[in-house]
């Protein structure tokens, strides 16, 4: 395929998503991935479309309409990555969702990047002049040695990119052998829970770390990850029914649940017995 270049003012003759530089430029928005600033400027997007039709609440503001599956369409993206993409949108206050059930979209209500900020700030953040800097520094002369030497550690620093990209075949791992899809159709009320369950268990599977803290207990991170890579979606089951059933106050969820994730291949079975044991005297005879 060979595309020609642009000549003049034609390259303005297209439409295009427009993504606010502040998600770029702001402090507040460092973590957050490309793909989700995309989506947000797709959102951002939609907004035009909602108030020309209308789409506003009791309270005036806006909302839009925009499911996963159209998400997966504009990105080409598989579901669980549309999905993450939402919730991690949401987990900066970007976007807000509102539920509706009934099998009816959610509302989304796209959120202002810029409140409370100066608009000084919000055009330019104190860090955006960071690639000047950058750039300055390298157009002057050759620097000494030990700028050089410190230049070449830096550059032996393990790749973010590499990592990320581990991160991503752990979270695609783990979407299919824990069959996410089905678990958040079976259990609608638990879906933040189960998303923090696959969370934990890919920052576990990608740590650095040579040991970790089970129960009161030192593991290596080895025994570990090969424990975890052998739950399945009867596994995270049994964990939501655990977490219905206790009623005593968790301080530390995390913890809790990496216990009880470690713990559930060898506990589920016995679990289960029990519960069915139980159930059985007592709609047993004279009972």
């Amino acid at each position: 395929m060979t595309l020609d270049y642009f000549y003049g003012q034609s390259g303005e003759l297209f439409s295009y998503f427009r993504i606010p530089k502040a998600l770029f430029q702001d402090c507040r928005f460092r973590q957050l991935s490309t793909d989700a600033r995309t989506l947000y400027g797709i959102l951002l997007d939609r907004m035009s479309l909602s108030v020309k039709n209308g789409w506003l609440d009791e309270q005036g503001r806006v909302y839009i309409i925009y499911t996963v599956r159209e998400v997966q369409e504009s990105l080409c993206c598989a579901e669980h990555k549309a999905v993450k993409l939402f919730r991690e949108l949401e987990g900066m206050d970007l976007i807000e969702r509102k539920r509706r059930g009934l099998g009816r979209p959610s509302l989304i209500y796209v959120k202002d990047f810029s409140s409370g900020l100066p608009k000084a700030q919000v055009q330019n953040c104190p860090n955006s002049n960071s690639g000047a800097a950058e750039s300055a520094t390298l157009e002057q002369p050759k620097p000494q040695a030990n700028k050089t030497d410190k230049n070449k550690t830096e550059m032996n620093k393990p790749d973010p990119i590499h990592l990320g990209n581990i991160r991503e075949q752990l979270e695609d791992y783990f979407y299919q052998v824990l069959e996410v899809d089905l678990l958040l159709r079976l259990c609608p009320d638990d879906e933040d829970t189960i998303y923090q369950i696959v969370d934990l268990l890919v920052d576990t599977c990608s740590t650095k770390r040579k040991m970790l803290r089970i129960a009161g207990d030192d593991k290596p991170v080895e025994v570990v990850r090969s424990r975890f890579m052998k739950l399945n979606a009867d596994h995270i089951r049994f964990v939501l029914d655990s977490l219905a059933e206790n009623t005593a106050p968790v301080r530390n969820m995390k913890q809790y649940l990496l216990a009880m994730l470690y713990n559930a291949p060898t506990t589920m079975n016995l679990y289960y017995q029990n519960k069915t044991n139980h159930d059985f005297a007592r709609g047993s005879p004279g009972r």
